[in-house]
């Protein structure tokens, strides 16, 4: 039983350090880069193959380059294939592999390294899956995961994508009745160049995207009239997928700058605690310790993870544990400071009655031999104590003072 606790932690690890690693997870974000690194060393060594002299002076360079990277790839889709259940924790293991296996991102994972191995066991069809490998340039849809403006531009396209689909089958039906116009209008002219209902097709695309490439126009009247008509047409069906997009951003940005000013409206004070073999929430699960009203335990440091704090959470020892409440609704500046009483300081020796002490700060604590005591006026302080002072007042030192 324990050797299967063991062997699913480590495959709990692999999945962390192969997803998106967090801040602290430097071996995640280690594998992050490498990741990254990985695919755009490919597919340069890709690129630069196709130039005949650097293919001449370094193609034995490049091809072990391409070897190494295609490894990386297929140690990854393993990994991420094994992993799979974590990626989607509701679902049971089998179904979490193929759902994984057919998503859009799984399925560029492996097009990115099957083709390099498909000639060895199919030597006739080598030429097409060359081609194949062009999709591993998909794989750098994989780099949007780890940039926030990228992400952006993912989720502007999600969202819309609705009207952009309806737009570009405007443009399509456009595109479609153009090319039936002009064949009409333009086959007893030029019957080489509009041989039949569907050879206008280039023309439309040329004059709906105004590209205006040139190499079919037409030459009759009519067939003129009906470009200029098509030309400020397109003009407009450009426009629309340009104008969607661009509401788009500008809804996301005001979405984030709403969400930018509601935090500093409603702000949440956090503190973290580092749990000890010596505090009761040891051995409890989150629902049961029973935190004060407006308290929030916000996440959980383990280890190397964050953990989400569920009710069934049970708290383990050196667990970090991330609290919030809500910010003091007060015009009065309050704040806690951290004072350490040196061998010559004048506090040393008095009782904190006998202080002299604002009336608009307090002692909260006395930390005395890594012991922390809670003070009345009869404790007498004595050098290298440390003192947590509550005050109303603005104190221009560090958060830590010496006394």
């Amino acid at each position: 039983m324990k050797q299967t606790d063991l062997w699913s932690r480590r495959r709990k690890r692999v999945y962390t350090i192969i997803d998106i690693g967090t801040t602290g997870d430097y071996v995640s974000r280690g594998y992050d880069f490498l990741y990254v690194l990985a695919i755009v060393v490919n597919l340069t060594a890709s690129i630069l193959y196709t130039y005949e002299h650097l293919a001449a002076a370094y193609g034995p360079q490049l091809i072990t380059v391409e070897h190494i990277t295609v490894a990386f790839f297929t140690v990854d889709y393993l990994f991420r294939l094994w992993t799979a259940r974590y990626l989607y924790p509701k679902i049971p293991e089998h179904r979490a592999v193929i759902k994984y296996a057919f998503s859009f991102t799984g399925i560029v994972d492996i097009l990115s390294f099957l083709p390099y191995y498909l000639p060895f066991f199919f030597p006739q069809g080598a030429m097409a899956f060359r081609i194949i490998r062009i999709v591993r340039i998909l794989r750098l849809f994989r780099v949007t995961a780890y940039h926030d403006s990228l992400h952006i531009i993912k989720a502007v396209l999600s969202g819309r994508r609705q009207q952009l689909i309806s737009s570009v089958f405007i443009i399509l039906v456009l595109m479609l009745a153009a090319s039936l116009c002009m064949y009409s209008l333009e086959h007893e002219a030029q019957p080489e160049v509009f041989s039949n209902a569907f050879s206008g097709m280039w023309w439309a695309v040329n004059a709906l995207l105004t590209v205006g490439y040139g190499d079919i126009y037409p030459i009759t009247p009519l067939g003129k009239l009906f470009g200029i008509l098509l030309t400020f047409l397109g003009v407009g069906m450009v426009a629309i997928p340009t104008g969607i997009i661009s509401a788009g951003f500008v809804d996301q940005y005001s979405r984030i700058k709403r969400l930018e000013e509601y935090a500093r409206e409603d702000d949440i004070n956090f503190m973290k605690v580092h749990l000890s073999d010596r505090d009761s929430w040891i051995g409890k699960r989150v629902d049961e310790i029973g935190l004060p009203e407006g308290m929030i335990l916000a996440a959980i440091h383990r280890g190397h993870r964050f953990l989400i704090p569920r009710g069934d959470v049970v708290l383990q020892v050196e667990d970090l544990i991330i609290l919030g409440a809500e910010a003091l609704e007060d015009d009065t500046h309050i704040e806690l400071k951290e004072l350490v009483l040196k061998e010559h300081s004048p506090w040393v020796g008095l009782a904190i009655r006998d202080l002299d002490i604002s009336r608009q700060s307090v002692i909260v604590l006395v930390e005395r031999n890594k012991k922390m005591m809670i003070p009345n006026g009869n404790l007498v302080l004595q050098a290298h104590d440390k003192l947590i002072l509550y005050t109303q007042l603005r104190l221009s030192e560090a958060d830590l003072i010496e006394l």
